[in-house]
């Protein structure tokens, strides 16, 4: 067969194809096609970092606790707010370039391991994604780097009190097993394990309402379900019962204030449940997964019915919460500044807050390559006509 002829004759039906055209149907298909696009950092990335302020009061309140000393290292003790802090002094690190934050770091993550053997799964998943976050913004010494692996790959399956990471986070549909999801999700994205991350990302797709992606857990009372025959970790869109909305409640940590009643009971065990949910959604999006927009933006749901349906706003140690779905949603709940740190996560007012540099949109993307798909066009025209 003489290719060079089969060449010429296919060319020519491509010219006939109006070439513009198919440019724009392909941005259109970009627009409307979720893009997952793994990005670089567990929690952020180090040039947004080097783009944050270091004026204000959400820096100085990331700066106050990154200076703080004596800390107490205990992945046992669910309440020990040090995992927080040593997070501040890897932020810190990372945006003054400081070696003494990074010392500090290592320091921590040193001394954490073994003080695990104490714990139960609430705890462990309380306290080591800040940890793993941590570690992967300083960046460990290569043969310490070695051991902290290993040791956190034993963790996933560390049997404490008869569960562990895993089985809590595809057991629990509530606070227990989202914090858990969220230190796993941190540990499979640091040991660059694609089949646990996989496996994360589909017990969570599970507990935001997909059935076909995962539903084995263990529920409790099932009052507050939309369709208790269909438990969900997030009420579906719509969902309605005796005439009021429980679109986005969370059934099995609103069922902590008691059977289904109204007006709703102010149940904190919810805001603690999506701080684990909104941890695990952040590492798994940069990871590639879109999960802001599963079931119907769930997490976005979960949030509009405390707000406007349970009169219920974040308080305390939840603040930060607000910070991270404004800057994901774009949406305008009240979110102060500085926020309160909470148990697994913080300081979103100053790396996703008010002065943060915008997100990538696809519209960016879209602008990126358009000037290259329109040369591109052009020269094919040029070619084959």
């Amino acid at each position: 067969m003489n290719i060079s002829r089969v060449h010429r004759s296919f060319f020519p039906v491509i010219s006939a194809i109006p070439v513009r055209g198919f440019v724009l149907w392909l941005l259109l298909l970009i627009a409307l096609v979720p893009l997952p696009i793994q990005a670089e950092g567990i929690w952020i990335d180090t040039h947004q970092l080097q783009k944050l302020p270091v004026t204000g009061e959400a820096w100085a309140n990331v700066k106050r606790n990154a200076d703080k000393s004596n800390l107490t290292f205990d992945l046992a003790d669910k309440d020990n707010r040090a995992n927080i802090q040593v997070l501040a002094k890897a932020l810190v690190f990372r945006r003054l370039h400081r070696e003494e934050y990074r010392q500090q770091v290592l320091q921590a993550c040193a001394a954490i391991i073994g003080t695990e053997l104490n714990a139960d799964t609430l705890a462990l998943g309380r306290e080591l994604a800040a940890y793993v976050i941590a570690a992967d913004l300083v960046k460990l010494d290569p043969e310490f780097d070695i051991l902290f692996r290993s040791w956190l790959k034993e963790l996933l399956s560390l049997s404490l009190e008869g569960r562990s990471l895993r089985s809590t986070h595809e057991d629990r549909p509530n606070n227990w097993g989202t914090h858990a999801g969220a230190s796993r999700a941190a540990i499979a994205v640091y040991l660059d394990d694609r089949a646990e991350l996989d496996r994360t990302a589909m017990v969570f797709k599970g507990w935001l309402g997909d059935h076909l992606s995962y539903a084995g857990f263990r529920y409790g009372d099932k009052s507050w379900q939309a369709d208790p025959a269909m438990p969900v970790g997030v009420n579906p869109r719509y969902a309605k019962k005796d005439g009021h909305n429980i679109d986005g409640v969370l059934p099995d940590d609103q069922r902590r204030g008691g059977g289904f009643s109204w007006p709703p009971p102010k149940e904190n065990y919810v805001w603690e449940a999506l701080q684990g949910a909104l941890v695990q959604a952040v590492i798994l999006n940069r990871a590639g997964f879109d999960v802001w927009n599963w079931q119907n933006k769930a997490l976005l749901r979960a949030y509009s019915w405390l707000h406007y349906e349970a009169n219920y706003p974040a308080q305390g140690d939840d603040t930060w919460q607000l910070h991270l779905v404004n800057y994901f949603y774009n949406s305008e709940f009240p979110a102060p500044v500085p926020a309160g740190a909470g148990k697994n996560m913080g300081w979103a007012d100053w790396t996703h807050g008010p002065d943060a540099p915008p997100k990538t949109s696809k519209a960016t993307i879209i602008g990126l390559i358009f000037p290259l798909l329109f040369l591109g066009s052009n020269l094919l025209v040029k070619r084959y006509n």
